[in-house]
């Protein structure tokens, strides 16, 4: 009798146990309330916050927290969507991208307490004076965005005609380059009325951008031109280094920009020229190899390292991307190149005198299946000429 007393009082404490621990479980807070203060809301720390919440959501073991079974079906889900999208918008896919993008628009706005007084703490929306080329840049785009979605960069460069040659300081010859002061000049001609859901949006993309996206160029590079590139200019961190303990004053004036480094060096393709955005840069040499490291990851095509120094490859949107490091290049960089074949037309890629004859002829020869070579510089749209001819 007292041995099958023992066992039910046991008994008893264990499912008392149990019971505990599972309540416990479901009232326990995930993460702590965020201490409000003017500092909570910088960039930096909103970051932090997201990348820790993504990380307790997707690691959360749901059969721990009783969950009745309709409940746990649609928690793990969940789950599972949220980890593929995390995976795949590394690997340039639009809408896992979006997914994230509004997942974190959430956990801001309904848990990081973002608000319309505490938003402009972040970027100062409300002063245009304190806001960065970078900043004023990336309302413009959004802006544009949400009108024509991904031709917004080509519209912006042919209202503004940002694809003429034009002399800057320090260059002896005119060149393709859009200017600070050219995106300062936009950004106040188009006085933009901001609601606080556009401030929110334009946050979130920088927050995104620094955590899974390709940082400065994130944005562009989902856009409708014909390729980018980073770190394909300037010097070196290897360069500078040596000459830091030689000449100070060079040092200095790569320090105020007057020498562009190579983490400085972000390049598009528009219709054939090779346009240098002068305004933005990746910031430091890791931001970019950051994205040089991710930038090529779709399809596992193996691993970039100092024996196999680099990778071509294709992006889920069928851009081919080609990227190259230390010690076979002198610095980290990648080339993106994309292909629109719906629009090209053999009319909009020859424009020369005397078209006619030379499409007739192109026709003739592929009709004959004859042996086609395609030659020229870098630019001149030869892959797009053979789209055409297809």
């Amino acid at each position: 009798m007292l041995n099958i007393f023992l066992m039910i009082v046991v008994l008893l404490l264990a499912v008392f146990i149990v019971f505990r621990f599972i309540r416990k479980k479901q009232s326990e807070q995930v993460e702590e309330q965020v201490q409000v203060d003017d500092k909570t809301y910088t960039l930096e720390l909103m970051k932090e916050f997201v990348k820790k919440r993504l990380d307790e959501i997707t690691k959360i073991n749901l059969y721990d927290i009783g969950l009745s079974e309709e409940e746990l079906k649609r928690r793990k889900q969940k789950k599972y969507e949220l980890k593929k999208a995390l995976k795949g918008c590394t690997y340039g896919d639009v809408n896992d991208k979006k997914y994230v993008k509004e997942l974190i628009y959430d956990l801001l706005y309904r848990e990081y307490g973002v608000d319309e007084t505490n938003v402009s703490k972040a970027i100062p929306f409300d002063i245009p004076s304190l806001l960065t080329a970078q900043d004023k840049f990336e309302i413009i785009l959004y802006m544009y965005k949400n009108e024509f979605g991904y031709e917004a960069m080509g519209e912006i460069i042919k209202k503004y005609n940002l694809d003429d040659l034009k002399y800057v300081e320090g260059e002896a010859k005119p060149c393709y380059v859009i200017t600070s002061s050219e995106i300062e000049k936009i950004y106040e001609q188009e006085n933009f009325i901001l609601t606080f859901s556009d401030k929110l949006n334009v946050v979130v993309q920088r927050i995104y951008q620094h955590y899974k996206g390709y940082s400065s160029i994130d944005e562009i590079r989902d856009m409708n031109i014909d390729g980018i590139s980073g770190g394909v200019s300037g010097l070196p961190e290897s360069f500078l280094s040596q000459v830091a303990q030689t000449d100070g004053d060079y040092l200095s004036q790569i320090a105020e920009h007057k020498v562009p480094r190579a983490c400085d060096s972000i390049w598009i393709m528009f219709h054939g020229k090779s346009i240098r955005l002068a305004f933005l840069s990746f910031g430091s040499e890791a931001e970019l190899k950051r994205v040089c490291q991710n930038i090529y990851k779709y399809n596992n095509p193996g691993q970039l390292s100092d024996t196999n120094g680099f990778k071509i490859n294709e992006m889920k949107d069928g851009s081919r991307v080609v990227v190259v490091r230390p010690s076979m290049s002198e610095t980290w960089a990648f080339f993106v190149r994309k292909f629109d074949v719906q629009r090209a037309t053999l009319e909009q890629i020859i424009r020369f005198e005397g078209k006619e004859e030379a499409i007739d002829l192109l026709k003739y020869l592929v009709k004959g299946a004859r042996i086609i070579s395609l030659t020229g510089e870098q630019g001149c749209r030869k892959n797009n000429d053979a789209y055409g001819n297809d």
